[in-house]
């Protein structure tokens, strides 16, 4: 499942980032990409030893898992480490599928939380690829989308300005993205059937149906 998260966070929080970001020092970001996507890699991303940028990771890792969207659609169990990631005129990052393991854990959710307005520059849209077609997201800055870490994904040439964003990716409880689809759909209806009715059987008979479906496919 795809989904697009806005506002995970607020326009003070991305201008502190931003503000952070402005001092950072950048890196190649082929540094962190598998042997083939770094042939197809052309960006730059903060340098992840520097210490200056523990509180903006930690900032914004923090919204994201407490973001009740988020947590509903991945389950997250746990999170990599962030890369905070910068395309300026002429880069790019062609297609590639993100690697199944990253620091010691099985990548099943990746995400990328967009920290520059999409006015202030041109191209740069992720492209995220299926049997469909290709999705170009573009969003406005604080905003995330979320997506199967199985997808063949890339980022457009950025023709000019900057693109700055969080990129990262989750370990779900859930393995299987259909059934993490399943169970965001049901919990949905189940919130919206408390909203409108309150406490009923039948609220709590899909409250049971999704608390059984979790215990038997989750993986802890």
């Amino acid at each position: 499942m795809q989904i697009v998260i806005g506002n995970v966070l607020s326009a003070a929080e991305v201008a502190l980032v931003r503000e952070a970001l402005a001092g950072a020092k950048f890196v190649d970001g082929r540094a962190t990409a598998g042997f083939a996507a770094r042939m197809v890699k052309h960006n730059t991303q903060a340098d992840g030893s520097d210490r200056s940028l523990e509180s903006v990771r930690k900032l914004i890792a923090g919204r994201i898992l407490e973001n009740e969207v988020f947590r509903l659609a991945a389950r997250p169990k746990a999170l990599t480490p962030l890369l905070l990631s910068r395309y300026e005129k002429a880069m790019h990052y062609g297609s590639h599928v993100d690697d199944a393991l990253m620091h010691g854990m099985r990548t099943d959710v990746s995400f990328t939380l967009f920290l520059s307005d999409p006015a202030s520059y041109e191209g740069g849209e992720l492209v995220i690829e299926s049997a469909a077609g290709e999705d170009p997201v573009k969003l406005d800055a604080g905003s995330l989308v979320a997506y199967p870490s199985t997808a063949l994904h890339r980022v457009n040439d950025v023709t000019n300005g900057e693109r700055l964003a969080a990129v990262g990716w989750a370990r779900s409880y859930i393995r299987d993205p259909a059934r993490r689809e399943m169970l965001f759909d049901l919990d949905t209806a189940r919130r919206q059937m408390f909203t409108i009715s309150g406490k009923s059987a039948e609220y709590d008979l899909v409250s049971k149906s999704l608390s059984n479906l979790i215990r038997m496919w989750a993986e802890d």
